[in-house]
């Protein structure tokens, strides 16, 4: 407590107590936990996640039949613009395999349904290590994470999700002067892996941007760090993209691209809100500015 706070509390001030109480209660929060503290309360937030994941996976078993008409609008699409012979269809080619499949499909919307809380549970446990000002973010992180993996999602569904299966889909057809055929037989198990893969893919690189606004935040990195880091963030993104996608070039920028287009939105709110970078630390990067325009 400041000197000016104390004469004001014995003088009876209302407003300075009430800055001593908040000054008091900010000192508790800031106590430091412990190690089985933290994995007691790290314990506590998984059991909780868990929990209602799996409440969220039952009503995505009610509503299974939904979901998959949902997900499978794209791949429906891309057959009929093939001209493929017959209706798109899904097999499985085990008795319980469509059972399983359709779990895993209501894990799917489970998944999704769960994240505003799964996304609380998570601040909750970073919570003890931030100041009081920062844990006041906690509305806008768990709405703008949960906005980011969901609208990645919808993204990868809605611009994906059709080039991918245009591109398999146009595999198929006749070949070679005897009329061989290839027929696709897509089964569903395989369908809904493929399909929460790069759902889960592009939910997650749309949290690219609040991950590192709450990283610049917080000191860890800022706004010139990651310019200088950049031309490495590309590689990388070139690099996952052709491991989520299909091979073919056209799926891989659709990821890459706006994997990139985030990495520059989240440098601009590092500049914006992040800590500034020191005075050495622009030195240097200026310097390295220069010599590459004198290389140049």
């Amino acid at each position: 407590m400041s000197q000016e706070q104390a004469a004001a509390v014995k003088s009876g001030s209302p407003e300075a107590a009430g800055a001593s109480s908040d000054a008091a209660e900010d000192q508790g929060e800031d106590r430091p936990m412990s190690f089985w503290e933290h994995l007691d309360e790290l314990r506590k937030r998984l059991v909780r996640s868990i929990l209602v994941f799996f409440a969220a996976c039952i009503v995505g078993w009610e509503v299974r039949e939904e979901l998959l008409h949902f997900l499978t609008v794209p791949f429906v699409q891309a057959w009929r613009e093939q001209n493929l012979a017959g209706n798109p269809s899904l097999h499985f080619g085990a008795p319980a395999a469509a059972f399983v499949a359709y779990f895993k499909l209501s894990m799917i919307g489970g998944a999704a349904m769960a994240s505003p809380f799964i996304f609380y549970q998570l601040w909750a446990f970073v919570a003890p290590g931030l100041y009081a000002k920062e844990k006041r973010y906690v509305i806008p992180f768990v709405l703008f994470s949960t906005i980011l993996f969901v609208g990645g999602g919808w993204f990868g569904w809605r611009a994906a999700f059709p080039i991918s299966f245009g591109y398999f889909l146009s595999l198929a057809g006749t070949v070679g002067g005897d009329g061989v055929t290839i027929t696709p037989t897509v089964m569903m198990g395989d369908y809904l892996d493929f399909v929460a893969q790069l759902l889960l893919g592009f939910g997650i690189i749309f949290e690219i941007p609040l991950i590192v606004l709450f990283l610049s935040i917080a000191g860890i990195v800022n706004y010139i760090q990651l310019i200088l880091f950049g031309r490495w963030f590309v590689f990388g993104a070139f690099v996952l993209a052709a491991v989520l996608t299909p091979p073919d070039i056209t799926s891989q920028l659709v990821m890459a691209v706006p994997m990139c287009l985030l990495y520059v939105l989240s440098i601009g709110l590092a500049y914006l809100f992040g800590k500034p970078p020191t005075d050495a630390q622009r030195a240097a990067y200026k310097a390295r500015k220069e010599k590459e325009v004198t290389k140049g």
